[in-house]
């Protein structure tokens, strides 16, 4: 009989592989950092293109090209060590970012891979995005998750843990890098804090409107929060800067994007 006090649901299949991700990211050593960045520029671009075409660019897209083309510049951050601890560094990124799909009768988040997004145009990246939200793609992932899952979580974890020192299978089942929009889901700034569970995690907070100095002058500005996640093992410091240097600089001039 139903207790008018509390309900019970069924966890969703999806948070029972977060625990397995979290478990990936508390064996590395991070470096953390936070980011504001000015993305007035790319906002007031999707905007105009928007109007110019009737088709609105997806803001998680055109983060995905600027994280992969700054990769691609960049590659040790996006390296794996082997079985003998070799770093393996890799020509193409391999873009993991969060879609929601149906499952069970609710929503969940699953990874999708955008292979070779370092070698793709953001109109590209954009179609690719679009494409997995159809129901036949919610529905073929679906089903993965549901064939993972059944996988009892000890032989599972080994399973990972095998994986992770293979780079090249790795890659194939998870990518090289993760963009993970936690953003989409509230209009209040923040930074999303998290352990790399790659050699780079790439998390999207808030977007807030604040005053900011351009050309000598104050205005009200619109500012991403980003959160940029390394594994140590993996990635030194200063590569790690460098690259967050580069990153900022391409979403703050509104890299790939149609326009000026």
């Amino acid at each position: 009989m139903p207790n008018p006090d509390y309900t019970v649901e069924r966890l969703p299949l999806m948070r029972q592989l977060v625990t397995d991700i979290g478990w990936i990211a508390k064996q590395s050593d991070p470096i953390i950092g936070l980011l504001e960045i000015d993305v007035t520029e790319a906002r007031t671009r999707i905007q105009a293109h928007q109007a110019a075409t009737g088709v609105r660019l997806s803001f998680t897209a055109f983060l995905v090209t600027c994280v992969a083309h700054a990769v691609n510049e960049h590659k040790h951050v996006h390296a794996a060590r082997d079985w003998r601890g070799r770093l393996v560094i890799f020509g193409d990124v391999d873009v993991t970012t969060m879609i929601e799909i149906e499952a069970d009768g609710r929503k969940t988040p699953v990874g999708h891979i955008i292979r070779a997004a370092n070698r793709k145009t953001l109109q590209d990246i954009h179609d690719e995005i679009r494409a997995v939200q159809t129901a036949q793609t919610r529905s073929e992932a679906a089903a993965y998750v549901r064939q993972l899952v059944r996988i009892p979580r000890s032989v599972r974890r080994a399973m990972i843990r095998a994986m992770i020192r293979m780079p090249t299978l790795s890659k194939k089942m998870r990518g090289t890098v993760v963009v993970s929009a936690v953003g989409m889901f509230g209009k209040r700034g923040g930074w999303p804090v998290t352990l790399p569970s790659h050699s780079l995690n790439v998390v999207v907070g808030g977007i807030v409107q604040k005053p900011g100095v351009v050309d000598g002058q104050i205005a009200i500005r619109d500012y991403l929060n980003l959160t940029v996640a390394f594994d140590h093992r993996v990635v030194d410091g200063a590569p790690a800067a460098r690259f967050a240097v580069r990153l900022q600089d391409m979403i703050e001039t509104a890299y790939g994007l149609p326009g000026q």
